[in-house]
């Protein structure tokens, strides 16, 4: 018998949330659907979001599950959680938020959080016309579970989110190596790379030496001053986003940066595209994050009148 908390119990036995979100036609309000695993597999979550699209709110979320009590509390929690927030905002929350909101799951367990986090992040994408893998790759890359169909990039990403150092942790979080058990040394190999890697300094782009905190996950410059790094992202919105955006009628400038927030200003067609997200995460996080650090998170801030 695993030893659940009282609130992953009482979402278990009286769900919050459970069911669908149809389509109503209604004015100023869609409906986003993400879908991740597989019957087959033991797991599988459907997540409905209802946005107000002029806010980017999410008004209702409901789920359906086919899988263990973990699941269904997990999902049940999701849906309560995320009710009331941005998209934007929403995009932030973690398997870990997911899991101490029930007070904690069974490291066994820990799978289905995951599975929450995924799903969310499906149906926002979706949403937003955004392909999955230009997020996370998972489509990409080496297939080291057949067994559950996962990816090397999703082993990656799982360990350094979550700082897990064996394959049975891995298995834990997202099912990897719980089938015939063929892949686990392959496990164990990319759990050393990524730790090598993370101990190792490397040179980006821009050729700033960062490093990466195995505790934490997190990316550090080396040598790079605040100063520095504030230059930096002014030099590549300058010579990497701004062309195109400018192509496409719109604009960003740099308003602040607080630690690894920067903050900037859409404008022209950017300030009123309802795709404003996208443009944030891909046109300018993933890039700044791909040049200047892995930790930096782009947010919008309204102009000043």
């Amino acid at each position: 018998m695993w030893d659940y908390t009282d609130k992953v119990l009482e979402l278990f036995y009286n769900p919050k949330n459970q069911g669908v979100i149809e389509e109503a036609e209604e004015t100023g309000v869609k409906v986003a659907t993400g879908e991740v695993g597989s019957i087959a597999c033991g797991d599988a979550l459907r997540l409905h979001l209802k946005v107000e699209v002029a806010s980017d709110k999410i008004l209702d979320a409901r789920f359906q599950t086919f899988g263990c009590t973990s699941a269904i509390a997990s999902s049940s929690a999701l849906t309560e959680m995320i009710k009331g927030l941005t998209l934007d905002e929403a995009l932030n929350v973690s398997n870990k938020d997911i899991a101490e909101y029930l007070g904690g799951l069974p490291e066994a367990k820990m799978h289905c959080s995951v599975m929450g986090q995924e799903a969310l992040e499906a149906a926002i994408y979706n949403y937003r016309g955004i392909p999955l893998a230009a997020h996370d790759d998972d489509d990409e890359g080496a297939l080291i579970c057949s067994c559950f169909g996962i990816s090397e990039s999703r082993i990656r990403r799982v360990i350094l989110e979550n700082n897990l150092t064996d394959a049975e942790q891995v298995t834990n979080y997202v099912k990897a190596g719980g089938g015939c058990g063929s892949c686990l040394a392959n496990i164990d190999d990319i759990i050393k790379e990524v730790q090598q890697e993370a101990a190792t300094p490397a040179i980006n782009n821009y050729g700033v030496k960062v490093a990466t905190d195995i505790a934490t996950g997190k990316q550090s410059q080396l040598g790079l001053t605040n100063v520095q790094k504030i230059a930096l992202i002014q030099k590549v919105l300058d010579e990497e986003v701004r062309p195109v955006l400018i192509a496409d009628g719109g604009d960003v400038e740099l308003y602040d940066v607080d630690g690894d927030r920067v903050k900037v200003l859409l404008q022209g067609a950017c300030g009123s595209c309802s795709s404003s997200t996208a443009t944030l995460k891909i046109a300018i996080e993933a890039r700044l994050q791909d040049r200047v650090s892995k930790n930096l998170i782009v947010e919008a801030v309204e102009p000043l009148l």
